[in-house]
């Protein structure tokens, strides 16, 4: 799945058009290098968005097979690592 397509689907952020502003904007990385929105995610995957204040780090654990899923099911694909 596209890294864009990740973000929004699993509500890291509301629109995937806001994830692609991010990603054109360089604060979006996997393992430290800034990628584009065709990169794919795989299992595994430390993605890092920085924003103003801090950079957040998120580990992908499943890839989502529907378009959406449900704001409570979120950490079921994905957890906040430091």
């Amino acid at each position: 799945m596209r890294i864009d397509k990740y973000l929004n689907t699993v509500n890291i952020v509301k629109r995937r058009s806001v994830a692609q502003d991010m990603i054109q904007s360089g604060v979006v990385k996997i393992a430290g290098v800034v990628v584009k929105a065709s990169r794919d995610v795989k299992i595994g995957d430390i993605i890092e968005i920085a924003y103003l204040e801090k950079s957040r780090f998120y580990q992908v654990l499943q890839i989502p097979q529907l378009k959406t899923i449900k704001k409570n099911e979120s950490a079921l694909y994905y957890k906040e690592v430091q």
